[in-house]
């Protein structure tokens, strides 16, 4: 159900290439060390942080609806410790992630677009906390699916993956929607969004690879179809990596998007692939997602070039209908390995 360009294989880099990689790989773990300056401690929890299992790191803002259920489903699937950044929320996102046990919060009020997006934030904190440790990174309306959840959490999968020799697993961000208009929809805090947003695009996907970091480039489903459908090669980027074995030497790039060391890109190999894979469900389109769109356009705090994107908030503050009869329901991760969305890591 999916079209994908064969992703080559990674090409070594030439010296002076390398030499390059190496201090922008140096230069963004300065600018991490600099910005826990930015970060304020909340939750006296620090000392809670367990010493194994897999730590979680998200930067939010205004998420306090998506929280229960975010929540909910990486404890199911055994996360150890969340180690948080709140961006100045005023829905009372801090307040519930304060009272977790779990959970250990900072706050900033200072500009997540200056902060690269939130990785200088959380590049201090993978820094700080990560080290050796198996971390996953991922947004708030991300969640993770991979082949064999039902009986296998993030600790016996991240042990697979080491037995296979892999340091991490890509994902396919994969958007879910509702049928009907956007903004139509009833949601309830801690409700799964599945129940809303219960359809997607299998395809078409299509995948590059990018020099010089050799990180994959996949565009094509929903977002492509229904906003950039004129101006494809502006579509959103899908692939990430957002689990890996982390070290202290280790940066991301662009988003969980791509890596330094170049070396990292090539654990993924897009839909389609030979390497184990995830998913990320994307649960942006819940029916908050039209008054948030006019507002994140105001806040001018996504993306490199925002003028260049007032037509997609535009688009979806009109609250289109993102429904058409190709879509597929939901119906767990097994389905999504038929489609050749992902791949397991056990054989």
């Amino acid at each position: 159900m999916h079209s994908s360009t064969a992703a080559p294989d990674l090409h070594p880099l030439s010296l002076t290439m390398a030499y390059r990689m190496r201090w922008k790989r140096r230069r963004l773990l300065w600018r991490a060390l600099r910005a826990r300056h930015q970060l304020r401690l909340v939750s006296a929890r620090r000392s809670q942080v367990p010493a194994s299992g897999v730590l979680v790191f998200v930067v939010l803002r205004n998420e306090a609806g998506r929280l229960p259920f975010f929540l909910q489903h990486y404890r199911r699937l055994g996360a150890a410790h969340f180690l948080v950044v709140d961006n100045d929320s005023d829905d009372g996102s801090a307040e519930l992630l304060a009272a977790q046990p779990d959970v250990t919060l900072w706050q900033t009020r200072a500009s997540y677009r200056e902060a690269r997006f939130g990785l200088d934030w959380l590049g201090w904190l993978l820094l700080r906390y990560g080290h050796g440790r198996w971390c996953l990174t991922v947004d708030a309306d991300e969640l993770l699916v991979y082949p064999g959840m039902q009986d296998y959490g993030l600790e016996a999968l991240c042990q697979q993956l080491e037995t296979l020799g892999q340091q991490g697993l890509g994902t396919l961000m994969l958007d879910l929607f509702p049928k009907g208009a956007l903004g139509d929809q009833s949601y309830a805090s801690g409700q799964n969004p599945l129940d809303v947003l219960p359809w997607f695009d299998a395809g078409p996907y299509r995948a590059v690879r990018q020099p010089p970091l050799g990180n994959l480039w996949v565009q094509g489903g929903t977002r492509e179809r229904v906003f950039f459908a004129e101006q494809p090669e502006r579509s959103p980027t899908l692939n990430k990596i957002p689990l890996l074995r982390w070290n202290r030497r280790y940066a991301y790039v662009n988003s969980t998007h791509s890596l330094l060391p170049p070396r990292l890109n090539g654990m993924y190999s897009g839909p389609g692939g030979n390497t184990p894979s995830g998913v990320l469900l994307h649960t942006k389109f819940l029916p908050e997602v039209v008054a948030k769109s006019r507002t994140e356009k105001a806040r001018r705090q996504h993306f490199h070039t925002p003028d260049n994107f007032d037509h997609y908030y535009d688009q979806i503050a009109s609250a289109p209908d993102l429904w058409h009869e190709g879509a597929q329901r939901y119906q767990g991760p097994e389905q999504l390995v038929e489609l050749g969305l992902m791949r397991s890591a056990w054989r």
